[in-house]
């Protein structure tokens, strides 16, 4: 059989190419035009992908742990306005590590609402292990919950050593695993609830009277951005040295929701630092 010409080898090629970029446009895309190590976006309306950078290398995860606690929690809490305490050696544990805080103080009567947007909003450490304490007992148990209920949503590069996020040996995740958590904890009203509140104001205690108030980290940061033609609805941030800056985010734009995780951005220094994650999430809303 003649060989093919050089011309019609060449125009073969050229056909792949484009019926490849037709299939998967995303892909023309590179991680040099970003801050991050890892994005994956999720058009939730047409369940479909948008853009897939090593959105399945598995990375640290920061806070976005938190996503999985309070989902966890909210499955297993029957009363949300229950007495919940915050418990005194998580207290101490956070503030030794440097964490994130709610503001909270140890044995103050919250309530597991309290407890919920604490450990969302600002993100705080003593909410989130309080909140295992008081859900399962032990954070060893519901550590287990967390990690049992991402093999039933097949998570299968996502495990959990913790439940606020600071870094541990072992305790990865992926973009795209985020995205379809956060998907699936979408469903749960009160999660969703919880998720695009931009603040709150815990019950009154003898410890803060008028309440603790709080702002969620995403949106407080939305503050010094412009958003053009679309709207971020809700979200969640996740800041170590190790795991980089990370954010977690449900937009709309055109009618349309989306999930935009971007995991990794460089972090050097806590007070002069470039928000890589909302400046990718911002440049990849404005360009969907």
């Amino acid at each position: 059989m003649q060989s093919l010409s050089f011309f019609k080898k060449s125009m073969i090629i050229l056909t792949l190419i484009s019926f490849v970029n037709l299939l998967y446009p995303y892909q023309v895309l590179a991680l040099e035009d970003y801050y991050s190590k890892s994005i994956y976006v999720y058009n939730l309306t047409e369940d479909k992908t948008e853009l897939s950078l090593k959105a399945n290398v598995p990375r640290k995860p920061a806070s976005l742990v938190k996503i999985m606690t309070t989902l966890v929690a909210l499955e297993h809490i029957e009363n949300l306005s229950a007495y919940a305490p915050v418990d005194e050696a998580s207290y101490y544990q956070a503030i030794e590590e440097g964490a994130a805080m709610a503001g909270y103080y140890p044995y103050e009567p919250t309530s597991f609402r309290d407890l919920l947007y604490g450990t969302m909003l600002p993100s705080g450490a003593e909410s989130a292990n309080s909140l295992a304490i008081n859900v399962a007992g032990s954070k060893k148990t519901f550590i287990k919950w967390m990690n049992e209920k991402a093999e039933d949503l097949e998570l299968k590069k996502t495990k959990f050593k913790s439940v606020d996020g600071m870094d541990q040996t072992g305790q990865v995740t992926t973009a795209k695993e985020i995205a379809m958590l956060l998907k699936e904890a979408l469903k749960n009203g009160h999660f969703e609830a919880i998720f695009k509140r931009k603040d709150y104001l815990s019950t009154a205690t003898n410890a803060h009277p008028s309440g603790v108030y709080m702002e969620s980290t995403v949106f407080k940061k939305l503050r010094e951005f412009y958003q053009d033609g679309f709207e971020i609805l809700g979200g969640k941030s996740g800041t170590t040295f190790e795991a980089g800056l990370c954010w977690a985010t449900l937009a709309e734009k055109d009618g349309k929701e989306y999930i935009v995780v971007v995991l990794g951005s460089e972090l050097n220094d806590f007070n002069n630092r470039v928000e890589g994650q909302v400046l990718d999430t911002l440049k990849i809303l404005s360009e969907l």
